[in-house]
């Protein structure tokens, strides 16, 4: 290959630069983390954000050119540039093996991150966790999601007075498995902090042809749908479906204009560039003469 066409993931670890860059973060990091396996005399325990990658979880906005690791005592084993080990006490019960991976537990993960890491992370992972085992084709167990609850806050139970305890309590107390995106995660947070109240996901809506549609908020103080548009439904070809850009608006078209004519219902659409402050939402919310007062929140009636 010519200079410049591989990428050095870490030493002796190359990628095509070319597969490297179509890559997500979270593709990126699960890349470096298995250099950082194969590189390792004894298997280490995988932890925090690469064991999120590791569970498929996603990484809201984040990127770490770090792999984490669970150590019995990491001063003596040390860390290096793209290695970090922590010390944590780590239970037979909190490990689990994926793939060849040892790793630290799903839920076990989801509390690490929600203690550690930013909120919209944390949210954006302990739902992602919860949609895995309480979610299929959109429709909610709330049996198995009340299983997910009651198993968080026996692990929150012990943690009483803990760094991080408090956020990772309101992390998983706010977790809904229904939000399909990372960008819907940080969407419900940044309504919350707006002040509505009254937020349903994928709520249906029938259609014409009887198989009906999901609208990804319900907004029921303002009467009015939701949509969060993440880029990847226009641009990734497997999302897509085989269809053009150009058939993929005309039927997004289609498909909002039955909803608003046979609702009623306006529908607001933001995307990821309106997510990144209250203020940021409230100003493309106020765009469709939703009623915001000075401090970004939602008027009450």
């Amino acid at each position: 290959m010519s200079e410049g066409a591989l990428h050095r993931v870490r030493r002796g670890h190359f990628v095509a630069r070319e597969d490297w860059d179509r890559l997500w973060p979270e593709g990126k990091h699960l890349i470096h983390l298995l250099a950082v396996v194969q590189d390792a005399e004894v298997p280490p325990v995988l932890s925090g954000v690469s064991a999120a990658v590791a569970h498929s979880l996603p990484l809201y906005r984040l990127s770490t050119d770090r792999v984490h690791v669970i150590v019995p005592n990491p001063r003596h084993a040390g860390s290096v540039r793209d290695l970090l080990r922590h010390e944590a006490d780590l239970s037979a019960a909190d490990i689990v093996e994926i793939d060849g991976l040892r790793l630290t537990s799903a839920s076990r993960t989801v509390i690490d991150i929600a203690r550690r890491g930013s909120r919209e992370t944390a949210q954006s992972v302990a739902d992602a966790a919860l949609r895995a085992v309480s979610v299929h084709h959109q429709l909610l167990d709330e049996e198995r999601a009340g299983i997910w609850f009651d198993g968080m806050q026996r692990r929150l139970a012990r943690l009483v007075g803990a760094r991080g305890v408090r956020q990772a309590r309101a992390v998983v107390a706010f977790a809904d498995g229904r939000a399909q995106l990372p960008g819907e995660s940080v969407s419900r947070l940044r309504l919350q902090e707006m002040g509505f109240r009254r937020v349903e996901l994928q709520v249906p809506v029938p259609s014409l042809y009887g198989s009906g549609w999901f609208v990804d908020f319900g907004l029921d103080d303002i009467q009015a749908y939701g949509e969060y548009d993440g880029e990847g439904k226009y641009i990734d070809p497997a999302l897509r479906g085989g269809r053009d850009i150009e058939d993929v608006v005309l039927d997004e078209k289609r498909r909002e204009d039955w909803i608003r004519g046979s609702t009623g219902r306006p529908v607001l659409r933001w995307g990821a560039a309106h997510i990144g402050s209250r203020r940021a939402l409230a100003t493309r919310l106020a765009a469709f003469n939703v009623p915001i007062t000075g401090d970004f929140r939602l008027a009450r009636r």
